[in-house]
């Protein structure tokens, strides 16, 4: 049984003018996005800044409201229930924020920090508390030393492990990552995403990765959705976005990952050519009149694009 499914997710932004600020028209975030996400697998959402990807996420976390659709977990339409039946269930779920800086209270310690949710949800003592905190901590691979220490002591990478440990804090099922190595150097980033590979198995997690780096998502994902415009242009197995991509919005993004090796350059720099040719010649066919995107239509068994 799957352990989240979207179907047909809309978030509406309203657009108002005039005098009495009347709804003129509305910004389509989401429009029509359907998704199903199986237990233990990492699910990639990827599109560009303003493709939606980042507003799915906070709409299944309850961080958006939803204009219409539905949000299942493990079962229950989310969607349907008062905020205080849905809290429950959002213990399942919890958010690894992008901006490890902004994300953390400077005026708190690693202590209040990651026991926060746990103070919301549960009645421990506080004994009780600074052990799950500190059990957090070495399972981030931070030493239980840093416990009364304050957010600017730390670096990006150690600050993120910090939010992966709050996260973690009420043994959560599903945890949506959005963006969580951007805003960290390189060498950081593999760290970090090495280590979330290693608790998604150590404590069979299931994650929603929201990136706009490709490179990024092809190390962490099992299926990528690629978003325009609030919509999926193409779905699939890592495999089928990365060696077969189909719409033509994802062949510019596959196109625009850098290869660091010398010898894949000239390969690499023919293809970028061919995309860019094609995207003149043949943009009208992957979009409608108002340019919007079509519905998704299957291409094999776990590839889908869409297509007209």
């Amino acid at each position: 049984m799957s352990i989240l499914t979207i179907n047909n997710l809309k978030v509406h932004y309203p657009i108002r003018g005039g005098l009495f600020r009347r709804k003129i028209d509305v910004v389509r975030a989401v429009d029509g996005l359907s998704l199903e996400l199986q237990r233990g697998e990492t699910y990639g959402l990827v599109g560009e800044s303003g493709s939606g990807k980042s507003t799915t996420g906070r709409s299944i976390i309850g961080l958006e409201e939803i204009t219409e659709g539905e949000i299942t977990f493990e079962g229950q339409n989310l969607s349907e229930l008062r905020y205080r039946d849905r809290k429950e269930y959002y213990k399942d779920i919890q958010m690894v924020f992008q901006d490890p800086y902004s994300s953390l209270n400077p005026k708190k310690r690693v202590k209040d920090l990651i026991a926060e949710p746990i103070r919301n949800f549960e009645n421990r003592s506080k004994e009780e508390e600074l052990k799950r905190v500190q059990e957090l901590l070495e399972i981030v691979g931070l030493s239980p030393e840093v416990t009364y220490k304050y957010p600017h002591e730390f670096s990006g990478g150690q600050k993120q492990r910090l939010g992966v440990a709050r996260a973690l804090a009420l043994n959560p099922k599903l945890i949506i990552a959005d963006e969580p190595v951007s805003a960290l150097d390189v060498s950081v980033q593999a760290q970090v995403l090495n280590f979330m590979k290693k608790i998604q198995k150590d404590l069979n997690l299931t994650f929603i990765f929201i990136s706009h780096d490709l490179g990024v998502v092809r190390h962490m994902c099992d299926r990528i959705g690629i978003m325009y415009n609030g919509r999926f242009v193409e779905e699939g197995t890592a495999e089928d976005v990365y060696e077969n991509p189909q719409h033509i919005y994802t062949k510019r993004l596959v196109a625009a990952i850098p290869d660091i090796d010398p010898e894949n350059r000239k390969e690499q720099a023919a293809f970028r050519r061919q995309v860019k040719e094609e995207y003149k010649e043949t943009e009208h066919n992957y979009f409608d009149e108002n340019g919007s995107v079509f519905d998704l239509k299957p291409v094999t068994d776990t590839h889908y694009v869409a297509l007209p």
